[in-house]
Order: C-alpha cells, then structure tokens, then sequence
C-alpha cells in the first residue's frame, strides 16, 4: 500500500541500514573549520547589514526608511534564522566532532536569537526521535479528541509570537516550558539546561542595556524586529516540513523510525534556501541528524537517485502553501482517539 509514494506497509520499506549504504561515508563527516567558516560569515553578514542600514539612514531622507526597513528586517531576520541553523547544527552533533565545542557554540549562537539552547536541544531530539507519530512528536502534531479543548491556532496565528509561546508552554496537550530547567524531560540535563538559561539572561541584560543607552527604538529598530522574522521563519519552516496533503502521521503502534522520517517534506525556500543552510533539505536530515548541513544536498541526491518513491519534494511557493495547508491543519487536525494513519486531504 503506498501513499503520496511512501509505502504504508513497514515491511515494503528498506532499512536505516540499507538507505545508509547508498550515501557515501564522507558526507556523515563534520569539519570544525567548515562549521566555524559558515558561523563568521553569517556574523560577517549580520554586522555588514546593520553597518549599512546606518550608512542608509545617514545619507537617506527619512521618508525612504519606509521602505529601507522593512528589506532590512526581512534580510537580518533571515540572517537570525541561518544562526539558528548552524546553533541547530551543534544540537544535532553535525558542528563538529567534539560535544563540548558544540554546546558552548550552541549555547552562544542560539543565546543570539533569544533561544534556550540546551532545552530546546533536548525537546527538538524529542522531535526527532519520534517524528510522525501522533502519540509522542513534539509539535504540529494531530490532537486527538480527549485532547481537544486546547488550542493550538495561536502557534501559527501569532507567527513569531507563537515561537515564544512555544518555548514558554510547549504544544498542547504535550506541555513543556523551555525556560524551567527542572520539567521532567529535563531531569538528566538539569545543569546543561540551567547554564543556557543563564546565557540567555546574560544575553537579554546586554540587550536591556543597550535599549537603556540608545534607545528601545533602537533596540527595534536593530534587532527586535528582525527577531520576530527570524522567528516567523522558524515556525513556518518547521510547519511546512511536517504538514501536507496526503503525508501521514502515525499513532505509536504504527510507527517506526524509517516511517516517521519518511513523512517529513523536502522544500525549497528559494532565494534563501541555501542563506539558511539547507534545512528545507529535511527528509535526509530526520534519517541522518548527525549529516552537515553543508552535505544535505548531496546526500539527498544519492537518496532520491536510490529511492525515488520514497522521496517527498514539494516546490509550490512558500506563503500560497502556507495559507492553503493551515486551513487544512486548523479544519483537521483534530482526530479520532483510535485513529492510526491521520493525513491531511
């Protein structure tokens, strides 16, 4: 039985092991040099924007920064968006070799885009360990109907806003509170979780006084507004990996791995896609977390050229297929208590 191309039975699908074999070795391999590479460029094309929206304002009338600003929050806030990435990256193991190098740049880099690094780490392997399944993934996942007085509009309603209500509650009915380092999901990483929290602080002091220096309109201006594309890029992103027509979720007693990462979606975010280092390239990414995001492309070559009906790639436009897959998600993503495939139609 196949939908959209993915065989629903678990025994028509190969192995972890056997879709392993058809990527080369070397793309599992991380470079440190790499990783560090893509974090100064990324920096470099921070400041390089907010230098230039200086030089703008300096030698523009204001009536142009009505349309300066709005470029420059959109490109800074995709500029976030790529630190989140390379900070993901260091959560995933894919940064470099050596766990310590990946905390301390994960713990700084996510710290940036106002993001608990080590909770969210722990959470997000939550989600990739369980992707697909109804019954225990980490958001946007189908609520079942004992379930259903929550609300779970608000995520993608509020856009960026819903990022941080995330972080602050988690998804219902699944709550997690991101800034708590003492949730039970946290219990063996107490002190990893704290030492983020506490970047974090550090980070949003530097950030109270800097508005008290120059101003909370600068504070806006620069950073806080781009924060929100950042994080309206990041709830985008992750809906649309998870949520399409006739890509299925699974209840618990369905599921494998190989199946959960199969329903994830591989997208292209055009101009962008390769600015935030290629994690629409998602179905190889929740096969293999621990591949570079530098060797996604590549790896998904050899994936779809071994296992082309296996491959799930959509190239519609991203804001049309966000507005006609949320009046699916919000019209059906409530199901039944015994449901055991759910997909959207």
């Amino acid at each position: 039985m196949k939908s959209n191309g993915v065989p629903q039975d678990i025994k028509s699908l190969p192995t972890l092991i056997q879709i392993k074999a058809a990527i080369p070795t070397y793309l599992f391999e991380t470079n440190l040099l790499f990783s560090l590479y893509y974090v100064v460029k990324d920096i470099a094309l921070i400041i390089g924007l907010c230098a230039s929206l200086m030089v703008l304002e300096w030698i523009l009338p204001a009536s142009c920064m009505c349309i300066v600003l709005p470029i420059y929050w959109y490109l800074q806030g995709t500029m976030l968006m790529a630190v989140f990435v390379l900070g993901h990256d260091c959560g995933h193991g894919s940064f470099s070799k050596y766990e310590t190098i990946n905390d301390v740049f994960g713990t700084v880099l996510h710290s940036v885009v106002l993001t608990p690094y080590y909770p969210w780490k722990i959470s997000h392997r939550n989600h990739h360990k369980h992707t697909g399944n109804i019954d225990k993934d980490e958001v946007f996942y189908p609520v079942r109907k004992e379930h259903e007085n929550g609300n779970n509009f608000a995520y993608l309603f509020g856009l960026g806003f819903g990022w941080f209500v995330y972080l602050w509650r988690g998804y219902h009915p699944r709550n997690v509170c991101h800034l708590n380092p003492l949730e039970p999901m946290f219990s063996n990483h107490v002190t990893g979780c704290t030492l983020s929290i506490a970047s974090l602080i550090c980070w949003v002091g530097c950030l109270y006084i800097y508005a008290c220096s120059f101003g909370l309109w600068e504070l806006l201006k620069y950073y806080f507004i781009p924060e929100m594309v950042f994080a309206s890029w990041l709830l985008i992103v992750t809906f649309l990996h998870h949520i399409e027509e006739k890509t299925p979720w699974y209840s618990d007693d369905n599921w494998n791995y190989v199946k959960g990462a199969l329903s994830s979606v591989d997208r292209n975010y055009g101009w962008a896609h390769d600015v935030i280092h290629n994690i629409g390239t998602h179905q190889i990414h929740h096969l293999f977390s621990r591949i570079p995001h530098y060797n996604l492309e590549d790896a998904t070559r050899h994936f779809r050229k071994n296992f082309p009906e296996l491959s799930r790639v959509k190239n519609d436009k991203i804001f049309p297929t966000l507005v006609r897959m949320y009046k699916k998600f919000s019209s059906q993503f409530r199901i039944g208590n015994e449901t055991k495939v759910h997909v959207y139609t």
